[in-house]
């Protein structure tokens, strides 16, 4: 006998789908609900009469049907739906529309009402007031389509899941007081209203039809090299329950995580299939059904593997490991105030499955792709996902062992751990130390470069990274204009003044390069321009970033070259005119390090600032950041610290703190020496909570100077002796072995160093450098943009617009800061005796 027996019912079907209204297509013939089995009508449904009707008008209006069952059933199961309903025009909800009477063989029955919105609810067309209480629509909860689906739902799809609804009925489940005896008939008796019977089940099988359980985690692992060496394509069906998207799950043991030396800064992704999680709720009879790729692995019986908590074939092994949970309201504490502090946590099972705080992403969009897609409150490094926090939070934590990973910018020690949830426990407490405090030396961190954050969100994450400044930007993606609201024209700062959010600008191009223009009090329009992917299709070459730069400085406002020295054109221009204020490094490589010294070594000062181009919840806020140096008699606020920027007192941070003097002058400074030169004395210190490697002394981009701790270390210290000829800079750096980037677990893959702004030595006289080489380097960059200006730009006919300048030639408009950057650096070469 089967657990589900469907009864036929085509011989007493009396009106079709018409009956429910024109164009109505519920489905009919042999179906399955919630994976259980119904037959609406006969095998081959005849679709104008398929169901039992009463009322309306081809309906059934006295009398009733009776069914005849014959057998025992310790549970039947109703398909069935009201077509009426009169509760729009205030009838009260319970309104009996039938009555169902189960006869058992001997003469006794059981006559169970059938009421509105309790046994059965209305269908469309009709409108009812909302779904049935004891009934469940006859579509089952589902997963949206993982990797594929349509433009319009891209928010919707973030739901991951759509809640089920009634296609055409009902389903009502009638427990059966004797199960052990015949069922002799059912007589289906109207109550006034149109009424429609589409199918009756028989359950025989002791459980609950629809699964009134919470869902619990398995693991899934896959024994066979072959299958589990493949990329994560993993899918998990439940005939008889739900199922979320099944996740990789870590592929390294959980105390190797716990010793790792990014405590707090996440770990690799496993991109393979095995091992994985999934979370499943379901009645004991469903099959669980694993697949990779579309192929079909293996398959166990829920029932079965809940009771055994492991099922095993050869190319699957299914473990339950949900081991119960509280919910736990969880603080963590700045160990030195014993308050709570903004910080980022992340919770997981030994297994690696993620337990995060209600309100937080156990997988952001997925683990898809979050380009302007729900950023903000989550960051994902690699295989760990983090919520960005207050201090507090509370949500559902697994009994037992719990990893507990928290981290709070570079400035406080990570914590990773492991902690003990008990049956009845519902707090937890955890601490975080602060092992340097940069504030306290006058040095204050600032991210240069964030996207598509909110303000708020902003503030949020620059405190949960212990960040004092956060330079958010406005900008413009093809037809796309982000942040729009939040420009202001001043920084929105917290109540105690150490947390700065200034949304300004980063306007871009895509040929002659970006531009980050900080501290705007008004908007510098048009925000990009030369068409895409910077502006809009078919767009025009509008403006040159000069002069950007221009309005910016007429407003007090900070030029920053963002992410040198690409799209390189325009750069040398800004830096030949003094248009540039300073200069971002978002990677570490060897040509970014080249182009920045190359411009040095021609004799331009350029502050090097940190950023990181957030636009994704897999890149935190800060991970390169920005130390600036203010002085004890000047309070920070947003105008000191940009003008610390402008000053050259600064630091890039991608995790070491680093600290460089030279004759005991700081990075920003002209130290001056007589005409001959003379020794000076450098030193120079790198900590970071991180392991380090190198430490070096750059003179004019040259290694001058450095140690190398081969193992790692937390603390790298360099003092020396340089003898200094002439006119030159110096600065610090650091990083892995052989000034390597170790990588960062962050969406870029950027690496782990840091780099000193120059601190400049001149030797009689003003400070003064050239290099005929990068000189002749800028040239060909300045000839580069005039010719793409005149030849390779589109430009509307002149005279048929009339552009933001107001100027009548709008192609020497454009040409003038080209023509003024030939001429300084000619003006700098006749200066020096070199022939142009």
């Amino acid at each position: 006998m089967p657990d589900y027996q469907p009864i036929d019912l085509a011989g007493f079907c009396s009106v079709g789908k018409l009956f429910i209204s024109p164009g109505a297509d519920p489905p009919i013939g042999s179906q399955t609900f919630h994976g259980l089995p119904f037959k609406v009508g006969a095998d081959d449904p005849d679709p104008t009469r398929c169901f039992i009707g009463f009322g309306g008008e081809a309906g059934l209006q006295d009398g009733s049907v009776t069914i005849p069952i014959n057998a025992t059933a310790r549970r039947i199961l109703f398909a069935h739906a009201l077509l009426e309903s009169q509760v729009m025009e205030g009838e009260k909800f319970g309104r009996v529309v039938a009555q169902y009477v189960f006869r058992f063989t001997g003469g006794e029955a059981v006559r169970v009402p059938i009421r509105e919105r309790f046994e059965v609810g209305a269908v469309a067309p009709a409108q009812g007031g909302g779904a049935p209480f004891l009934a469940v629509p006859d579509q089952k909860e589902s997963l949206m389509p993982r990797y594929q689906g349509e433009w319009s739902l891209m928010g919707r799809r973030q739901t991951e899941a759509s809640r089920g609804g009634a296609r055409g009925y009902y389903l009502w489940v009638w427990e059966n007081p004797h199960p052990d005896r015949m069922i002799e008939s059912i007589v289906l008796e109207p109550g006034g209203r149109k009424f429609l019977i589409a199918a009756i089940t028989l359950a025989h099988v002791d459980e609950p039809p629809f699964c009134r359980t919470g869902k619990r985690e398995v693991k899934i692992t896959l024994p066979q090299a072959e299958d589990a060496e493949k990329p994560f394509q993993v899918e998990v069906d439940v005939d008889r329950g739900v199922a979320t998207y099944p996740f990789p799950l870590p592929d390294q043991p959980a105390d190797e995580f716990l010793s790792n030396d990014f405590k707090g800064w996440g770990e690799e992704q496993n991109p393979k299939s095995s091992p994985a999680y999934v979370e499943i709720a379901a009645i004991p009879s469903a099959t669980v059904t694993v697949k990779n790729d579309g192929e079909t692995l293996g398959q166990a019986n829920w029932g079965e593997l809940q009771e055994k908590g492991r099922v095993e074939t050869p190319r699957v092994r299914l473990e339950v490991v949900d081991r119960g949970r509280n919910w736990v309201h969880v603080t963590v504490l700045d160990d030195e105030t014993g308050k709570p502090v903004p910080c980022r946590v992340h919770f997981r099972s030994p297994d690696g499955i993620p337990y995060q705080p209600h309100g937080y992403h156990h997988h952001v969009n997925s683990n898809l792709g979050t380009w302007h897609v729900d950023i903000g409150g989550d960051l994902r490094l690699g295989q760990v996902t983090y919520a960005y926090i207050d201090g507090q939070c509370q949500g559902w934590l697994p009994r037992g062992r719990v990893i507990v990973d928290v981290g709070r910018g570079f400035e406080y020690e990570p914590l990773r751990t492991t902690v003990e949830i008990k049956p009845s426990q519902r707090d937890l407490v955890l601490r975080l130390k602060r092992w340097t405090n940069m504030n306290a030396r006058r040095w204050f961190s600032g991210d240069s470069h964030v996207h598509f954050l909110g303000t708020q969100g902003a503030h949020r994450e620059a405190q949960g990274e212990d960040l004092n400044v956060v330079n958010l930007l406005q900008s413009q993606w093809g037809h796309l204009f982000t942040n729009s609201e939040d420009f202001i024209g001043r920084p929105t700062v917290t109540q105690d003044g150490q947390t700065i959010v200034y949304c300004s600008q980063e306007n871009r191009q895509h040929f002659l390069g970006h531009l980050i223009l900080w501290g705007l009090k008004d908007e510098v329009m048009p925000w990009c321009t030369d068409g895409t992917g910077e502006a809009e299709l078919g767009g025009t070459l509008e403006e040159a970033m000069s002069y950007w730069a221009d309005k910016t400085h007429a407003q007090g406002g900070t030029v920053v070259i963002p992410h040198l020295p690409n799209p390189n054109c325009e750069p040398a221009v800004l830096i030949a005119t003094g248009r540039a204020d300073a200069v971002e490094m978002l990677r570490h490589g060897a040509y970014n390090h080249s182009e920045y010294y190359r411009y040095l070594n021609c004799g331009y000062r350029l502050p090097l600032v940190g950023g990181t181009d957030k636009m994704s919840s897999d890149v935190p806020v800060g991970i390169y950041r920005t130390y600036a140096y203010i002085p004890d008699d000047e309070e920070f606020n947003y105008d000191t610290w940009c003008q610390a920027v402008r000053a050259g007192r600064t630091f890039l941070s991608g995790g070491p703190l680093i600290h460089f003097t030279v004759n005991g002058a700081h990075v920003g400074d002209t130290l001056r020496l007589p005409g001959n030169g003379g020794t000076v004395e450098v030193e120079a210190t790198a900590e970071s909570i991180f392991p380090i490697h190198t430490l070096e002394i750059i003179q004019q981009g040259r290694v001058v100077a450095s140690t190398e701790e081969t193992k790692g270390v937390r603390l790298l210290r360099l003092k020396t002796a340089l003898k200094v000829e002439g006119h030159t800079w110096l600065a610090a750096r650091c990083g892995g072995p052989n000034y390597t980037a170790i990588p960062h677990h962050d969406g870029w893959r950027r690496g782990l160093f840091a780099h000193t702004s120059p601190l400049y030595i001149a030797c009689g006289g003003e400070w003064c450098l050239f290099d005929q080489d990068a000189a002749q380097y800028m040239l060909t960059l300045v000839e580069g943009g005039l010719a793409y200006i005149r030849h390779t730009a589109a430009h509307y006919p002149s005279g048929s617009v009339t552009h933001h300048h107001g100027e009548d030639d709008h192609l020497a408009y454009l040409e003038r800061p080209f023509l003024e950057a030939q001429k300084a650096i000619h003006q700098r070469m006749h200066e020096l005796g070199i022939a142009h």
